[in-house]
């Protein structure tokens, strides 16, 4: 405003300046006129101070509308303010709750997923780990904090699957079963699938301890044949005895008369011919004696099956499977069972164990069966045939052993002798015959005793047969 005034008043000035009008204002002789110097002045600064004034005027009308203005913005912008800082305050207590409920979330996952019976492991597509719940650290022993992001087979070398079966599920997209069972002791059920929308490729490995529902199914199955078995049994029996008891009847009528000298002519010594067929009928006799106790052994395994086990002593259950084995194990032209020397090394004052009677002299006898035939294939003229029997407590269990030192089992016999016999004309020679399987007796200790049993051989040596039943 200053700068304005003093532009406008040099604008005044100047000119009169250059025109020599001030002269007006001086006397003839040189003197100043101040009277008109002041009325020219007064007016001029009235001018001047009108102009001032419409400035100013004018300036506070603008400032007044722009104060206006501004307060209407202002009051527009405090609205927005509020309005804005509402709605944060909502999205942040929306976040805050939403936080809360992704953390629960979270939790509430991770609580499910720690909590399954199953093992669960995740994978990326470098096999690193990037998940592994409770019961994963459970059975391998390795805590959560210690097996993210290592290499699931540099620290668990013994889980089942393999590098290929998690290559396979992600070339596939989709998920791929395996079975792991040991019979007798566990069965897993393993899924590998491949995760699905997710930005990372990778897989999740299910691993379920099926052993229980397994174990009853066997169970049942087992129920079932064995009802099917003793029913068989018992028509097999009954449909042989009948013709058997006949026959014998037969024998021992013609042997009497054999023997009564009746079929020779009186004052005859017997013929050879006689004595020859004197033979053959007790021979004939012996042998159908012999199938007699095979049919009581049939009949005795049906009707003796109970559906809970029973306290029973092992020794005992032992020595009658060996009654059972003289009467029905001999074979012609060999050595019978009743001319093996038996070793007896039995542990005085064991517990009864809960066990099936019927079903465990079955297994006995079958291991007899087992060992009189490896025996009898053995021909050395200076070979003593012997089976030792070894019968002791070990911790909470009873152990027996069963050993012979009849021809010992080849590597591919021990592979395949506790497998069912399926005849399959393909089937490895070496391998084949039922008679050479214990599948029937393996899965009544392991399956149905809950128990243990191996085999250790020497082709030279023998064979010795390791069983294990839990006293509880």
């Amino acid at each position: 405003m200053i700068r304005f005034l003093s532009a406008l008043s040099l604008l005044l000035v100047q000119p009169f300046a250059q025109a020599a009008l001030l002269d007006v204002f001086k006397e003839d002789d040189g003197s100043t006129k101040w009277q008109y110097v002041a009325n020219f002045s007064s007016g001029v600064l009235i001018i001047l101070l009108t102009l001032v004034a419409l400035i100013l005027f004018i300036t506070w009308r603008r400032a007044r509308r722009y104060n206006i203005a501004l307060e209407e913005i202002k009051g527009h912008l405090e609205e927005r303010v509020q309005e804005r800082t509402a709605k944060l305050e909502r999205e942040v207590a929306e976040h805050v709750i939403t936080t809360k409920m992704l953390k629960a979330s979270e939790a509430y996952i991770h609580n499910i997923l720690s909590s399954m019976p199953l093992v669960l492991v995740g994978l990326n597509d470098k096999g690193n780990i990037t998940h592994w719940n409770r019961r994963a650290e459970q059975i391998s022993g390795i805590s959560a904090d210690d097996a993210i992001g290592q290499n699931l087979w540099s620290i668990y070398s013994d889980i089942t699957v393999a590098p290929r079966h998690i290559q396979k599920a992600l070339e596939k997209g989709e998920a791929i079963t395996l079975r792991h069972s040991q019979p007798g002791s566990y069965h897993f059920d393993i899924m590998v699938y491949p995760l699905e929308n997710y930005s990372e490729p990778g897989v999740v490995i299910l691993v379920d301890d099926v052993t229980k529902r397994v174990t009853a199914e066997n169970m049942l199955i087992h129920h079932d044949k064995l009802s099917s078995m003793g029913e068989l049994a018992t028509a097999m029996a009954n449909d042989i005895n009948t013709p058997l008891q006949a026959i014998l009847f037969d024998l021992r009528s013609f042997q009497g008369i054999l023997e009564s000298g009746k079929l020779s002519p009186q004052g005859c010594d017997s013929a050879p011919d006689t004595n020859k067929v004197q033979q053959l009928l007790d021979n004939a006799s012996r042998n159908g004696e012999q199938v007699e106790s095979i049919i009581r052994n049939l009949m005795q395994f049906a009707r003796g099956r109970t559906d809970k086990p029973e306290p029973a002593n092992v020794i005992d259950i032992l020595e009658h499977s060996l009654e059972q084995a003289s009467d029905v194990l001999t074979l012609p032209d060999t050595v019978s069972f009743s001319d093996i020397v038996i070793e007896r090394h039995y542990e005085e004052g064991l517990p009864l164990i809960p066990c099936y009677v019927t079903e465990l002299q079955q297994v006995f006898l079958s291991l007899f069966r087992h060992a009189y035939h490896s025996i009898a294939e053995k021909t050395d003229s200076d070979f003593q045939p012997t089976i030792k029997l070894y019968v002791g407590q070990s911790y909470d269990a009873v152990s027996l052993r069963i050993q012979h030192n009849g021809k010992g089992l080849t590597d591919d016999e021990q592979m395949y002798l506790f497998e069912p016999y399926l005849h399959n004309s393909d089937q490895d020679p070496r391998t084949t015959g039922a008679g050479k399987r214990l599948s029937f007796a393996h899965f009544v200790i392991t399956e149905q005793h809950q128990g243990h049993m191996a085999v250790t051989s020497n082709p030279d040596v023998g064979t010795t047969f390791h069983i294990q039943l839990e006293l509880s």
